[in-house]
This record gives structure tokens, C-alpha cells and sequence, in this order.
């Protein structure tokens, strides 16, 4: 796989500095029953990383000491994490607001139909891919059958109360651009989505989230390969926008890898650039005895979270009718 960071790292990104940490997102681990072509951490069934337990402990400990509300639990695919129904028990227990970055499809894998009921009894939020509307788009992106899949998976968590006007349980779904393309305007492209889900096959969800491909791991290795790394990188950069640079991820969140080392951010993980590009990794132990620095390590694919209307874990970070 080619590794686009030394195209990466020399930079004029605008530096920026970190808030109060409100978040941990935690990767649990890179194993997946997909391989998706735009997957930023290079996920799929064969990858063996995961977090064990002591770590996850560890890490309720730090969001305790922090003051931090919210575990967004991200992969691969967390649930096929072994302890992954502990940790979301254990953080619900003691207060935690609980995201689960949800590929739909594992619903549907052998040994994991507990997880739609599971996260409803739980209370879970759910961010669930679904980079398209379209089902060749879909199969494209991610694999023949997929769609489908999908697609049955998101009816059940309907029927289990995801999505609903209630809000009762939230269920956010994530479209990706299936090229090397920003995504459209978020607030039209949501409304596609509700228009074409809800007349074709009755879903319902509360919001979309709009996310550009990041030049990293798998994405970025295919658009070196198609000679297109710098012709996308020169859109990013055209389109960057200062006024996203108060809304980006980094600055109320840590990402954690599965060995409990900190990163700016979950692409900053994927790139192993350790917190604040410090020369030797920040461990979540760490955090006990002195607060995350200020300083937020910064590279060209940055530009990915702030150009346009803006690209973070929570979608676009302005609408379309912002000033």
C-alpha cells in the first residue's frame, strides 16, 4: 500500500490549540468484516489489533479525572471487540454519554445479531454508514451485497426505536463520497437521504453527517495509485476555510488508540503522529497527572476537516446558510 504521509507532513495548515476535552474516542480495534475502499484506518477482517480491558478501565478512569462526558467508540467495527457490551455497560453505568460508530452490516455477520438490541436497551447513540442512497454507490464504496445489508440492518433499529421523532434513541447515519470529491452541502444531501430512504424502504433517521475522504491508509494509497493524490489535496486546500478551524474535532476531543496512546485525532492515530507531535506517544495514564497540551499536531491532511463546509466526526461544521 503506498503511503502518502511524506506528502503529508510539510505543511502551512494554520496551527491551532486545544479547548476543554468533552470527548474520548476510543478505536477499539482495526478488525472489520469490511474493507472498504475509503477507509481511512485500513480496516478489515484480517487485522488483529484490539483494546483489552485494562485499557478501557483505565480509560473510564481518565473520563472521570477529565470531566469528560461523552465515549465515542469507534473501529473496525467496535462490537467485534470482545469486551465491547462491558464497556458501554460500565460507561452507561456511571453516567457517560455512549457513541457507537456502527457499520450496519455487522448486525447480519453470525454471533452478532445481540447488537441492535443491545445498544437500544443501552441507550447507545448510533453513527451508522451509509455513504449512499444509492445501491451501486454503496456496493462501489464498500462491497457487493452490502446495501442490502445495510439497509435490513437499519429497518431493525427502526423497529427497536432508532431514529424516531421521539429522540429517544438517536440514530445518525454517515455518507462519504465514493471518489475523490468533497461532499455536497450537508443540509440538501440530508434531505435526499430522508426523501429516498422513507419512500423506498420506510427508514427514518435524525441526522446526516457529511464526511470528505481523508488522503490517508487505504483512500489515500488509492488515489496515488490513480494519480489523483495531488489534484484532490489542491481542491482541499482551495476550499479550506478559517472559519471551520473553532468547529474541527481536535480541539474538544482525544483519540486513543488500542494500546491506550493519545492522538490528536483519529487520523492523526492513523498516521502514528503522537499528541501535540510530541517524539515518543502520550498514554492515557498520563492524563492523571497533567492535562493534555494545548498545542494540536497539524499536517496537510487537515485540510480535509476544514474545507468547504467543514468535515469532523459530527459532519459538516457550517451550513449551507451560514455567513
Amino acid at each position: 500500500m503506498h503511503d502518502t504521509w511524506p506528502l503529508l507532513q510539510n505543511s502551512d495548515f494554520p496551527e491551532i490549540e486545544r479547548g476543554k476535552t468533552t470527548t474520548l474516542q476510543l478505536n477499539l480495534g482495526y478488525r472489520c468484516n469490511l474493507s472498504c475502499i475509503h477507509c481511512h484506518v485500513n480496516a478489515g477482517p484480517r487485522r488483529t489489533e484490539t483494546m483489552h480491558r485494562d485499557t478501557m478501565q483505565l480509560a473510564l478512569h481518565v473520563a472521570e479525572h477529565l470531566d469528560v462526558h461523552t465515549l465515542d467508540l469507534t473501529g473496525g467495527s467496535p462490537e467485534m471487540n470482545v469486551d465491547f457490551r462491558w464497556l458501554v455497560a460500565e460507561a452507561r453505568r456511571r453516567g457517560l454519554k455512549v457513541m457507537d460508530r456502527l457499520n450496519p452490516t455487522i448486525m447480519e455477520e453470525p454471533g452478532y445479531d445481540w447488537v441492535g438490541g443491545f445498544l437500544a436497551d443501552q441507550a447507545v447513540e448510533i453513527v451508522a454508514s451509509m455513504p449512499c442512497y444509492s445501491q451501486a454507490n454503496v456496493d462501489e464504496q464498500r462491497g457487493n451485497g452490502v446495501f442490502e445489508s445495510s439497509i435490513r440492518a437499519l429497518q431493525q433499529l427502526n423497529a427497536l426505536g432508532y431514529g424516531q421523532p421521539d429522540g429517544r434513541l438517536v440514530m445518525n447515519l454517515v455518507y462519504n463520497p465514493n471518489g475523490a470529491f468533497m461532499p455536497p452541502a450537508q443540509e440538501q444531501l440530508e434531505t435526499d437521504y430522508r426523501r429516498l430512504l422513507n419512500d423506498n424502504f420506510n427508514i427514518v433517521f435524525n441526522h446526516l453527517f457529511a464526511l470528505a475522504n481523508m488522503p490517508i491508509q487505504r483512500f489515500g494509497s488509492w488515489l496515488l495509485s490513480k494519480g489523483l493524490f495531488e489534484s484532490y489535496m489542491g481542491t482541499l486546500k482551495a476550499a479550506h476555510s478559517d472559519t471551520n478551524l473553532e468547529g474541527v474535532m481536535c480541539r474538544s476531543t482525544l483519540s486513543v488508540d488500542y494500546d491506550g496512546n493519545l492522538h490528536d485525532c483519529d487520523f492523526n492515530q492513523m498516521l502514528k503522529i503522537p499528541l501535540a507531535g510530541r517524539a515518543t506517544p502520550t498514554h492515557l495514564r498520563d492524563l492523571l497527572d497533567r492535562p493534555p497540551p494545548r498545542r494540536i499536531g497539524v499536517a496537510a491532511h487537515c485540510y480535509g476537516c476544514t474545507a468547504g463546509q467543514g468535515s469532523s466526526c459530527g459532519g459538516a461544521l457550517k451550513m449551507e446558510n451560514a455567513a
